[in-house]
């Protein structure tokens, strides 16, 4: 009885640290926003007017390539809320809730940090299933499956595929320009991280993440500097799905649009 008394003190003593971890972690959060919540609306008219991904580019060479060796951009228009944390309940864990696609601030920490999750992203395309990595990127695996849940990605459209570099997902307005109405902060990888399949968050800046995410789908794009948050790899599809995904990139106009339309019909998450 002594033996087991002490291991559950023990159990209680690391749950309590835990969720102090995870206070302490939401509470950067929400100063960091607060400090790029000042440097976003200063920024916001210089990014739309360099991060032409929703426009088009006169289509010579030298244009196109200009903008396939810059970053992977999101144009931020209308942003009205900077990550506040949301007060709401995590959404059901079976996507049975209504879709959502507007939100007042960064969801609440709906994710086990230490769990194991996978996502599988259906697309007229062929299917891809994606390992999750909540231990390296928590922020933006507990932002992608919470969106998920809510069924944020369903019947939407992949604006932006340039062959050999990346697809471009997650505007419901496949404008290039739509978000949850948030931004949360970076959690970058180390120089060499990305590869072919890596799954990583689009953005217009230093913590400035919402929906948008790309999918790796060639040597170019697994070249990126490690300024986007990486938080998944691609586990199935990679030679199929991707390189059909891949195959219908426009090199012309940035990518935009594709030379097929990309839909992801739905986003299903496991935790396993």
């Amino acid at each position: 009885m002594g033996t087991a008394k002490r291991e559950r003190k023990k159990a209680n003593r690391a749950a309590r640290q835990q969720r102090e971890v995870r206070r302490e972690r939401m509470v950067g959060v929400r100063r960091r926003a607060t400090r790029w919540g000042v440097v976003l609306v200063g920024a916001i008219g210089a990014v739309v007017a360099i991060a032409a991904i929703g426009g088009a580019f006169s289509g010579d060479d030298e244009a196109v390539n200009q903008r396939v060796d810059d970053p992977t951009t999101e144009v931020v228009e209308d942003v009205t809320t900077v990550t506040e944390v949301s007060a709401e309940a995590c959404p059901p864990t079976d996507g049975s809730t209504g879709q959502r696609r507007e939100f007042d601030g960064y969801p609440p920490m709906c994710i086990d940090e230490a769990g194991s999750y996978s996502a599988v992203i259906e697309t007229n395309f062929g299917n891809l299933t994606v390992e999750l990595d909540p231990a390296a990127a928590p922020l933006t695996v507990n932002n992608f499956v919470t969106l998920a849940r809510y069924r944020y990605f369903d019947d939407t459209v992949c604006h932006r595929i340039i062959p050999d570099f990346v697809v471009q997902c997650g505007d419901p307005t496949a404008t290039g320009t739509g978000g949850p109405g948030y931004r949360f902060p970076d959690e970058l990888p180390a120089v060499g991280d990305y590869q072919i399949g890596s799954l990583a968050m689009a953005n217009s800046g230093p913590d400035t993440n919402g929906s948008q995410f790309f999918i790796i789908s060639g040597d170019r794009g697994a070249a990126l500097p490690p300024n986007y948050s990486l938080f998944g790899q691609v586990t199935e599809g990679l030679d199929d799905t991707l390189v059909a995904l891949d195959a219908v990139g426009n090199p012309e106009s940035n990518g935009v649009p594709p030379l097929e339309e990309v839909r992801i019909l739905s986003v299903t998450v496991t935790e396993n």
